[in-house]
């Protein structure tokens, strides 16, 4: 069976800074899009930053400058480094392969959440 598991999160201070991991297992991630989300208390759910499988990054306007998303195929695992962290910030993250449309699912992590607080 497929699996991503998240880690890294935790409690931070303002300013501070994490870095999240995404474990894939069950499945080789080198041709899928991957991705992060978050969602909030009483929030829908957004996306964070994604990467091709060619390496092509996209942020959401409200992190870009602040987070990097990476992957590291040979190890099977995504990354999200977060610098100069607020407490807007705060949020579960969430994992994601995104699937071929009629041929392969998408999946979810269980999610790691991140909180910053003062």
């Amino acid at each position: 069976q497929v699996q991503l598991v998240e880690s890294g999160g935790g409690l931070v201070q303002p300013g501070g800074s994490l870095r999240l991991s995404c474990a894939a297992s069950g499945i080789h991630i080198n041709f899928y899009r991957m991705g992060w989300h978050r969602q909030a208390p009483g929030k829908q759910r957004e996306l964070v930053a994604h990467i091709t499988s060619a390496g092509i990054t996209n942020y959401a306007d409200s992190v870009k400058g602040r987070f990097t998303i990476s992957r590291d195929n040979s190890k099977n695992t995504v990354y999200l480094q977060m610098n100069s962290l607020k407490t807007d910030d705060t949020a579960g993250y969430y994992c994601n392969l995104d699937g071929i449309p009629w041929a392969a699912p998408s999946y979810w992590g269980q999610g790691t959440q991140v909180t910053v607080s003062s």
